[in-house]
């Protein structure tokens, strides 16, 4: 365990950010990583559910892969692992789900992702023994930072179009994000790091009001909360390897390791520290855990852009809200009760709350920019950024026989491509 990064006891003051080996009290520690909990809840138990997984073993999972995260980069990088959308596309073409209910193939998809785990963590292995620089060179501030932006601004028309159904819940997403955005701006203290937990209560609040009090919406359903069993299993699973759904699923690896690299870099620029001794551990660490869930009957994970979206507004990185948040999911993924709570909670809120988090990444993909001072007077930092941004955010799909790349996908090979290509020409 010498490896392993120690914290610091520290308090928290009004303009101070924690760092990843700094911890506030573990009172405060364990709100923050409900907080961090609640962030990725959504996107972890909808992935499942899109690709026809058992959600209890995602969350689950989610908990497992980001304790051999911490473990596998020593505790110095804040990171939290969840479902991965990039995966969904190509499991439901390799599987032929019909979208609703169990999916009869699971073990086929499990399969190609334990591959996909494979090839990453390979990948991994590479950087760790021969240094990022190659990797860095591939993907420099410009590209990582319009990839990191993309991803926000790809699941923007998440919670927009797909989560606020009526007028109500478009109203009460306003509501939502402008209870946020009070906390943040006029609260004090520990309260205003906890924005999106305080901001998330509040909006829960006046929802109840005028749904459940004056029904005007779709009144906070408890009955599932009081049904559901304290504690049971997850229904595990065990893959199959099938040629052509490994050969479908295993390349998503690259995208992850964009994403990552991605998410690194962003999280180098808000805690002012440079993650690029870290990445090669941090590609095996996720590789790893991708390989874990898939043996287990969950999805394939990846560094969750939420949660760094979550970083971005409290400026807390210390690593221990992270293994805080992973005991939770665990605790979660063998409790049904503590499940249908998080899932009580109205869809308009988390939409509100998502258009938050997926903004607050845009900015720390713009943040990236502005760190690294990217020069865009320079024509190919212009058309790099530019194109990727839109490619991403039009969510431009690509098909090739059974292999779909969609929006990120697209963006994220679109920069790599264009940067290379551009760069070898003069300048005018």
């Amino acid at each position: 365990m010498a490896w392993l990064m120690r914290w610091r006891p520290v308090t928290v003051g009004p303009e101070k950010a924690i760092a990843p080996d700094e911890r506030l009290s573990w009172p405060q520690t364990a709100a923050l990583g409900l907080q961090h909990v609640i962030a990725m809840f959504g996107a972890t138990v909808l992935a499942p559910l899109l690709m026809g997984f058992d959600p209890n073993v995602a969350v689950l999972m989610s908990g497992v892969g980001t304790l051999l995260f911490f473990f596998l980069v020593g505790g110095r990088v804040p990171s939290y692992l969840g479902s991965s959308f990039a995966f969904i596309g190509v499991v439901i073409a390799a599987t032929g789900y019909a979208g609703s209910g169990p999916n009869p193939n699971l073990a086929v998809a499990l399969g190609g992702i334990v591959a996909c785990g494979v090839l990453y963590t390979i990948i991994g292995l590479i950087v760790a023994a021969t240094g990022s620089g190659w990797v860095e060179r591939l993907m420099p501030p410009v590209v990582t930072g319009a990839v990191v932006a993309v991803i926000g601004l790809n699941l923007a028309a998440v919670p927009i179009k797909n989560m606020a159904p009526t007028a109500f819940d478009t109203w009460m997403q306003g509501a939502t994000f402008l209870s946020v955005a009070l906390v943040a701006v006029y609260a004090r203290g520990m309260l205003q790091r906890l924005l999106i937990l305080a901001g998330l209560i509040q909006a829960s609040l006046i929802y109840a009001l005028l749904a459940n009090g004056l029904g005007l919406g779709t009144p906070i359903d408890l009955s599932g909360i009081a049904a559901a069993p304290w504690f049971g299993l997850p229904r595990f699973a065990t893959p199959v390897f099938q040629a052509q759904a490994m050969l479908m699923i295993a390349p998503v690896a690259l995208i992850l390791v964009a994403e990552n690299l991605g998410h690194l870099k962003a999280v180098g620029a808000m805690t002012g520290r440079d993650m690029s001794p870290d990445l090669g551990r941090a590609f095996v660490g996720d590789g790893l855990a991708t390989i874990v869930s898939g043996a287990s009957g969950g999805t394939g994970v990846t560094t969750y852009a939420e949660n760094i979206g979550v970083m971005a507004a409290t400026r807390i990185y210390s690593t221990a809200v992270f293994v805080v948040a992973a005991l939770m999911a665990l605790v979660l993924g063998f409790s049904p009760k503590f499940g249908a709570l998080i899932q009580a909670i109205p869809l308009a809120v988390m939409g509100g709350v998502s258009i938050v988090v997926f903004g607050l990444i845009a900015v720390a993909g713009a943040r990236i920019w502005v760190d690294n001072r990217v020069d865009f007077r320079d024509p190919r930092n212009l058309m790099v950024a530019a194109i990727t941004l839109v490619l991403g955010t039009g969510d431009y799909t690509l098909k090739m026989g059974g292999f779909t790349l969609g929006g990120i996908g697209t963006a994220t090979f679109g920069a790599i491509l264009l940067h290379a290509l551009l760069s070898r020409a003069r300048p005018a």
